[in-house]
């Protein structure tokens, strides 16, 4: 059985049943399930019930690779274990960007899955033209596969949210985005703008005040929840979630739905007074920021912590996207094209909703495929 196989050589014209995108959790949880109804690696066998995972990164960790180097496991959101494997315990003082890739080639090594990597791929479109039930072509830098169904699991990491702003390409200092933040240490003694209202933007913005002076702004009031987020709650956010993306709106950061804790970072920052939010600026400067209010405050960064987007760019051939601009999904299926299931998407953008989402993707593809071919479908 091939584990993490190397796709630094060009490849040619493959097969796979099932092709899942994306190696993160929900991309892993996806193939744990298909293999568990019986697929096999398409990366030995070509038969009829056989999958493979395409992962963009070099090695496992999904986007927690390339999360900042401050981000420590005492102050990530939890991560909910992998399916059947469970986390050992780990150092809350490590980084993320270390132990979460940790645990997950663990898990690609206990489990054998079938993950190509690094592989990026460019295009999802129908084999053949105007034939909705017929094979998909996926399109990469490493060759094509033809297969009868995709999970695509790719994340928003790779689709940062850059808005832009009057005068923005006059200022004189540095603009980065989340996607760009190492370590605060590297603003000391600066001023620095943090634009955006979510759970990122709230961590950054806690750890640089510590070193530099701070300006925070939002586009509307930030809410803090106060205490617990109880499982009823939960529930009430997945479904408003599911509502959205069944109806082919855009779904918003899980933040945006459930309102902002007040964890032990953001208390400290409050406490020394970096919760000051600010309406957000009228016009960027080559010095600084002209204010809601008319006045100008210098700074030295804008840290861009806009949050991010689905990264479906390379599905626009299948013609999914709404007149609202979002996907139309109930469940896991597109609807309307029982071909094509996303996952680690809207209400499963959790690490327990992308779990489950995977699970839910394989089970509806081995119903969907056996009603296409029955002999070529797990019995599961």
């Amino acid at each position: 059985m091939q584990f993490g196989v190397d796709a630094s050589a060009p490849g040619g014209d493959r097969t796979a049943t099932v092709v899942v995108l994306g190696g993160g959790q929900a991309g892993l949880s996806a193939g744990y399930h298909l293999q568990r109804k019986g697929f096999v690696s398409a990366l030995e066998d070509t038969g009829a019930r056989s999958f493979v995972v395409l992962d963009a990164n070099q090695a496992p960790g999904g986007a927690w690779r390339h999360r900042w180097e401050s981000l420590r496991m005492a102050t990530v959101n939890g991560i909910f274990d992998l399916p059947g494997f469970a986390q050992p315990p780990v150092d809350p003082d490590e980084p993320s960007r270390v132990a979460v890739p940790r645990y997950f080639s663990a898990f690609e090594r206990a489990t054998q899955l079938p993950v190509l990597r690094p592989v990026q791929v460019t295009a999802v479109r129908p084999a053949v033209p105007d034939e909705p039930d017929g094979d998909l072509l996926v399109e990469t830098d490493r060759g094509r596969w033809t297969t009868r169904a995709v999970i695509n699991a790719t994340g928003t990491w790779t689709n940062p949210v850059l808005p832009h702003y009057p005068g923005q390409e006059t200022f004189r200092g540095r603009q980065l985005h989340t996607q760009d933040y190492v370590a605060a240490e590297r603003f000391a003694g600066l001023r620095v703008a943090v634009v955006g209202g979510g759970i990122s933007a709230v961590q950054q913005l806690a750890e640089i005040s510590e070193v530099a002076t701070t300006f925070w702004y939002t586009r509307r009031e930030p809410v803090f929840r106060e205490g617990a987020f109880d499982r009823d709650a939960g529930r009430e956010v997945v479904a408003e979630v599911a509502a959205d993306v069944e109806a082919g709106r855009p779904a918003g950061s899980i933040v945006s739905y459930t309102g902002l804790a007040w964890t032990s970072y953001a208390v400290a920052a409050a406490q020394r007074g970096a919760l000051q939010r600010r309406p957000l600026f009228t016009r960027i400067e080559p010095r600084g920021l002209r204010e809601a209010d008319g006045t100008f405050t210098p700074v030295d960064v804008i840290l861009w912590a806009t949050g991010f987007r689905p990264a479906l760019a390379h599905l626009d051939p299948l013609g999914l996207r709404t007149e609202l601009g979002g996907v139309r999904v109930r469940g896991t299926q597109v609807v309307g094209d029982p071909r094509v299931h996303l996952v680690g998407f809207g209400p499963s953008q959790s690490t327990v909703g992308a779990n489950r989402a995977g699970r839910e993707a394989a089970h509806a593809l081995v119903r969907h495929l056996r009603r296409r071919d029955p002999t070529v479908t797990p019995a599961g």
